[in-house]
């Protein structure tokens, strides 16, 4: 049995075994059969390693170049890179798909197997949601977008992976963002499941919250990881550029941040019970629309597929989703009262609700500027859509309130905050923000930009705080236990790992946004055109043009692609600052045949010149003009056609075949010819070049942010010791006794 065989047939088992899950999962709910719930959760496992083997196979395809494959004709070529062959199988849409489904299986059995002794009325109708989910992908996989369909004649040679992909970025971006897709899912299969059987406890929570924060992790992981792409790869100078898919990604992490939050009043207080499964239901859908903006072609996006026949099926998919969602929480609406009320608004529960309702106002901006064109087609018969400034004009203000908040809601008291307890809190961060503020506004010229100065005030507000936070922490820990400074502070992170990860994140969040303000606030853009030896001035910097740059790259002795730059030197008054090398690369349609001047017809990709610091990046890209170049490439191209006629009319008799290996050397060679001269002009006579120069302040902080956020994130989901946990289940099951006494 060939692979592609084998792999079609691990996914037609896949299909069903899925469906088998869901049937025996649905069984064993109603009929709290242990034998079938074993057997469903088994299903899981079964499907898991099906998607393994199917994943490996594609995998092994790309890696050896088996053209037959037609996904790997499509998405790879002999001249890719060995890593870049192993990201190309899922920069295809079927290969996308089929990571899909193997990540699910894999997350899907590891929280099944976790839960295996537990909530036993729940879990057979959890397995078969999230068995749900693998039918769906599975089927796809084998009705719609198969990557085992091969090619009747092999090509000798692929397509190649798409330039614009061949980024460290690519190798890891997409299995983040799929990763938190994935992940999803999992809270949304057990919500469904507790809200199916009436558990609308806090237990499911408890079973699934490390899932929840680990697909927070990996999506924001995810998408920073784009941002980045964007900033170093596209040449346009941006990392947000609120493009479709871009929001697309955003979407499930903003209400997943919101559940996150929300999910510990629960917890705490039993309140919040429809926000929260409302929550996390409507993240699951995002995520699965997320996945359908990808492969849909219904909105433009760099990032986007193109147009296929996966549309209907994920728009009926989602639909149901919603519906049922919408459904379910209303059947089970008076289950799912609060057993407590807001006792002040002026307490951490208030705070929290305050901080869900902008995330989700934040989501809502989002998707109704994302969805926007649909919408204003179908009310008013013409596609329009909104741009940048129309997302910034909501999302500042709401961005601003979010960071004051994640700064109060840490540290102001459950139930009820004093106003004893609210100056202790407070009124040091406070003053120490104005303070910031002022000194800000008096030595730069950021009072002339006030939702810049605002969202500084709300960050040093933050960082204050949690500050704050951790002294007092580390001085109880070693009133406690003695001990050094350093020892009391991981003494400390160790024993709450959940509280003391959080503040992380917080003041992580605020890093990024103080970048976000400040490099879009205080940038300093400018496009240039430069001959060599000239300069342009921006930001206080001098960038000199010292001279072009030319190379031809080929791979297996055929042109991989033509690349054109500049060597940039950059001073501030008079010393030397750097020595920027951008440059843009021009890929051919195919690089295996004529014609000469498909070098210039394929994908550019531009590679800016970059030197970043704590302070400021300095980024210039660059745009050559080949209309000289291809003036030149068009008059030998007609030579080269004009020897060839030449050749077969002269030579009327000789064999086909070997008319065809005689001219394809000579037109081998000449293309190589023509190819150095090329390089060599261009140096030589280089026209005037267009750039696009930016000083911008504080990027970096933006990455160090994200590092910042997401590390917090790991330690809150880092497993805490045994004797903490075994003090959370005391804590818990107090709670249980209590409301079975109330009962």
């Amino acid at each position: 049995m060939d692979s592609a065989t084998l792999g079609r047939a691990c996914l037609i088992l896949a299909l069903g075994t899925a469906l088998y899950g869901v049937g025996s999962g649905v069984y064993a709910g109603r009929t709290q059969d242990r034998d079938w719930a074993a057997s469903a959760r088994r299903a899981v496992y079964a499907l898991s390693a099906l998607a393994t083997i199917a994943f490996l196979l594609l995998e092994l395809a790309f890696l050896r170049s088996d053209f037959s494959f037609a996904t790997v004709a499509s998405h790879s070529s002999t001249t890719t890179p060995t890593l870049y062959k192993a990201a190309a199988a899922w920069s295809s849409q079927e290969g996308s798909l089929l990571l899909w489904l193997w990540l699910l299986s894999l997350w899907s059995s590891l929280v099944l197997y976790l839960t295996r002794h537990r909530m036993r009325d729940v879990t057979p109708y959890a397995t078969a949601v999230l068995c749900v989910f693998g039918a769906f992908f599975a089927g796809l996989l084998v009705f719609l977008a198969s990557p085992f369909d091969t090619l009747a004649s092999v090509p000798s040679d692929g397509t190649g992976l798409s330039p614009l992909l061949r980024h460290p970025a690519m190798m890891i971006h997409p299995p983040m963002l799929y990763s938190g897709y994935t992940l999803f899912t999992v809270p949304f299969a057990f919500a469904v499941a507790a809200l199916l059987v009436r558990r609308v406890d806090a237990e499911w929570i408890t079973a699934t919250r490390r899932f929840a924060l680990a697909a927070w992790f990996f999506l924001g992981i995810g998408i920073v990881l784009g941002a980045r792409w964007s900033y170093s790869e596209l040449g346009w100078g941006g990392y947000w550029a609120w493009d479709p898919v871009e929001n697309a990604s955003l979407l499930p992490w903003l209400t997943g941040t919101a559940f996150l939050h929300s999910l510990m009043i629960q917890e705490r207080r039993g309140m919040l019970k429809i926000w929260n499964a409302s929550l996390i239901l409507a993240t699951g859908t995002l995520a699965i629309m997320g996945t359908f903006l990808v492969r849909s072609g219904i909105l433009d996006s760099i990032h986007a597929f193109g147009a296929s026949t996966l549309g209907t099926p994920f728009v009926v998919f989602i639909a149901v989703l919603i519906c049922g969602s919408i459904g379910l929480v209303v059947m089970r609406r008076d289950t799912l009262r609060s057993e407590n009320r807001l006792d002040s608004l002026l307490s951490r529960e208030a705070v929290f609700i305050a901080n869900n309702l902008v995330l989700v106002g934040l989501a809502f901006v989002t998707f109704w500027g994302t969805f926007f064109p649909l919408i204003s087609e179908a009310v008013t018969g013409t596609k329009s859509a909104v741009g940048p400034p129309w997302f910034d004009r909501y999302t500042v203000p709401l961005g601003l309130a979010l960071v004051l908040l994640s700064g109060i809601g840490p540290v102001i008291a459950w139930r009820r905050a004093t106003a004893v307890n609210a100056r202790r809190n407070f009124v040091a961060p406070a003053l120490g923000s104005v303070a910031v503020v002022a000194l800000l506004a008096v030595v730069t010229d950021a009072a002339s930009r006030p939702k810049a100065l605002g969202m500084f005030f709300c960050a040093a507000f933050v960082f204050i705080t949690v500050g704050q936070e951790f002294a007092r922490g580390v001085r109880a820990r070693r009133a406690m236990a003695g001990g050094s400074i350093p020892g009391a502070f991981v003494s400390m992170i160790g024993r709450n790992r959940r509280r003391y990860g959080g503040y992380i994140a917080h003041v992580g969040f605020a890093t990024v946004l103080v970048g976000v303000a400040a490099s879009s606030a205080f940038q300093h853009a400018k496009d240039v055109q430069l001959l060599p030896g000239q300069t342009a001035r921006n930001g206080g910097y001098s960038f000199h043009y010292v001279r072009a740059t030319s190379r031809v790259v080929t791979s297996a002795g055929r042109l991989e692609r033509m690349e054109f730059g500049a060597v940039i030197r950059v001073s501030k008054q008079g010393r030397y600052v750097a020595t920027l090398r951008p440059n843009r690369g021009y890929y051919p349609v195919n690089s295996s045949f004529a014609p000469i001047s498909s070098a210039f017809d394929g994908e550019a990709t531009s590679e800016v010149g970059l030197k970043a610091g704590l302070t400021r990046d300095l980024w210039i890209a660059v745009q050559p003009d080949l209309t000289p170049l291809r003036t030149y490439i068009a008059g030998q191209e007609q030579k080269i056609v004009g020897v060839m006629q030449g050749v077969v009319q002269k030579f009327p008799n000789v064999n086909t075949a070997v008319m065809q290996t005689v001219v394809g050397r000579f037109v081998a060679q000449r293309r190589a010819a023509v190819f150095a001269e090329v390089d060599r002009r261009y140096v030589a006579n280089t026209p005037a070049a267009s750039f696009r120069v930016i000083v911008s302040p504080m990027v970096m902080w933006i990455w160090i942010g994200a590092i910042i956020t997401f590390g917090g994130g790991l330690i809150a989901m880092w497993p805490a010791p045994d004797g903490v946990r075994r003090r959370a289940r005391g804590r818990y099951a107090a709670r249980v006794a209590k409301e079975l006494g109330r009962a």
